[in-house]
């Protein structure tokens, strides 16, 4: 008998704590091949196949877009943290974000960014959201809830052609998800240092067979910058 063996049978529980700790230590990385391998049996054009409206006005893949075309999905702004549109499109590139306060976001496309930015189509559900006050998009209005939020297309570069005035450089096109697929209550609240707090409630119910909808109510209160 060895003196390993010789040890584990004196000391039991000390041999069965020994034996716990390496299956611990195995067990991630076990996990980690496993995830590795679902993710590597995915195809190229699995991947790539995503359906885009924005470019044509019509829905096509993602590869046939015959323009400089971005998607935010709903599992990257889950996955990202973000708790408003303009924090979402930080993500894209190309698409320059500065937030001016607590409030108010200046979002260009090309550079040339400003709080008057106004030469970038922003639409929500193919509907504009540009106001002709200041020839520019209010963001701190376009607060949708982001869970509702089925994906952002983004196109950079001029779109005037198809969407007319003020997509000079580029089309930002906000879509949501069907009211029929946001059935019932979702309440999310939280806090932080420079968010102090939020909360969203939507509740979303039946009319009729082809009839949805769903209502919402949001709360926020963001820390104002410091000057320095």
């Amino acid at each position: 008998m060895t003196r390993f063996g010789a040890r584990a049978l004196q000391h039991p529980a000390a041999w069965l704590a020994s034996a716990l700790m390496a299956l611990a230590l195995a067990t991630p990385a076990l996990a980690q091949d496993l995830s590795q391998e679902e993710f590597t049996g995915f195809d190229l054009e699995s991947l790539m196949n995503i359906e885009v409206t924005s470019v044509s006005k019509k829905a096509q893949s993602l590869t046939e877009a015959a323009a400089a075309v971005y998607v935010v999905t709903a599992e990257d702004i889950k996955r990202s943290g973000v708790r408003t549109v303009p924090e979402a499109l930080r993500m894209v590139p190309g698409v320059h974000v500065a937030r001016m306060s607590g409030t108010r976001w200046a979002i260009s496309v090309r550079a040339f960014n400003g709080v008057f930015a106004a030469k970038l189509l922003v639409l929500i559900d193919g509907r504009s959201v540009y106001t002709p006050l200041f020839s520019g998009t209010y963001w701190d209005a376009q607060d949708v809830v982001l869970e509702d939020v089925d994906r952002i297309e983004v196109i950079r570069g001029p779109g005037g052609t198809l969407w007319g005035a003020n997509a000079v450089n580029g089309v930002i096109n906000i879509l949501t998800k069907s009211s029929k697929d946001t059935q019932g209550a979702l309440i999310t609240a939280g806090g932080g240092l420079t968010q102090r707090g939020f909360a969203t409630v939507r509740y979303g119910g039946i009319l009729s067979d082809d009839a949805h909808y769903r209502v919402y109510a949001k709360y926020d209160n963001r820390a104002k910058f410091e000057d320095r």
